[in-house]
């Protein structure tokens, strides 16, 4: 058994993780660091986990565990590994945006990898530090990374995807406040968002090459948790010939699937995979991704990053059956 422990433990993120942490056959969980709590219950802030485990909230940590995962908000993981020594051994996987970017990837000596396994598994394999994708980063990146390893995103990619509200963290804000958010619907962030960069940079160094721009605009949605993509751009060949392309590309991606029905949320959300499906209409491929934010989108992904670097099965812990009813 390793050990794993959590910074930032009250977070919808950390709530997740624990609770994969808790039922993973090769994993103990050591530590949940929280200031604001420390001394509580874990189940006392993440209600879900009444009856699953007596563990308490602390305000120290152990610089020794194998495991690391800082589920911060954005610019604190930086912060925080510049206050706290760990081992050596201890590998860091961080959830928040701090290292995901080229520029960004070395920190202090410690050498972040972009933790997307469906690209650079490998890599990840031989990693002590992962910088773990954004939730939309990673629900559009499925959609188009077939393409770009076909050199075949030369043209604009128009992208609309819609997040649920627990995609604004766990702090009460005004737009995920309940009788605003409730049967309502809003843009945010069109054409800017913050997730373009890595998404970029993926495609770009799949491709060889510069892409179509990036044209996104982000929703938000008047449900709790799940990212749905609806992507097109223009694409010179069948739609067999798309499907094929998407099938090889994801044929060893246990998390990643092709369906030749309508995709929906329900298919994926409380799962760690991604759905998937395509549509050809005249000259423009379009692509449907759907994915659960907190699960493939963050704490999911972090566990199957997990896996990969201290050699279990990629899916170990991660076998969740979603609730399409």
């Amino acid at each position: 058994m390793i050990k794993a422990g959590i910074v930032g433990g009250a977070g919808y993120t950390a709530g997740e993780l624990i609770r994969l942490i808790n039922n993973h056959s090769k994993v103990t969980l050591d530590f949940v660091y929280s200031t604001s709590n420390a001394g509580n219950k874990l189940y006392a802030v993440h209600a879900d986990l009444l009856g699953d485990t007596e563990q308490s909230f602390t305000d120290t940590i152990n610089a020794d565990v194998d495991v690391l995962f800082l589920c911060l908000g954005h610019g604190n993981s930086t912060a925080f590994l510049q206050n706290n020594t760990f081992s050596d051994a201890t590998r860091i996987i961080d959830l928040s945006n701090d290292f995901r970017l080229n520029a960004d990837a070395n920190f202090e000596g410690k050498d972040f990898v972009y933790g997307l396994p469906e690209v650079s598994k490998e890599e990840i394999k031989k990693a002590n530090y992962i910088a773990n994708p954004g939730c939309f980063a990673t629900c559009i990146q499925f959609g188009l990374l077939p393409l770009a390893a076909a050199k075949k995103l030369g043209n604009d990619i128009h992208i609309n995807a819609t997040t649920g509200a627990t995609g604004a963290g766990v702090s009460p804000s005004a737009t995920s406040h309940f009788p605003w958010r409730d049967n309502n619907f809003s843009v945010y962030k069109p054409f800017t968002h913050q997730h373009l960069g890595e998404i970029g940079e993926t495609l770009e160094a799949l491709q060889g090459a510069k892409t179509g721009e990036l044209l996104f605009i982000p929703n938000r949605g008047n449900f709790s948790r799940g990212i749905f993509a609806s992507i097109y751009t223009k694409f010179e060949g069948t739609l067999e010939e798309a499907k094929a392309l998407y099938t090889e590309f994801y044929k060893d991606a246990p998390f990643v699937h092709m369906t030749d029905v309508p995709v929906s949320m329900k298919q994926v959300v409380n799962t760690n995979k991604c759905a998937i499906s395509l549509i050809k209409h005249g000259d423009n491929l379009l692509i449907y991704s759907a994915i659960d934010n907190l699960l493939k989108g963050a704490s999911g992904q972090a566990i199957q990053n997990m896996n990969l670097i201290f050699g279990y099965e990629e899916t170990e812990g991660l076998n969740l059956k979603g609730t399409s009813f």
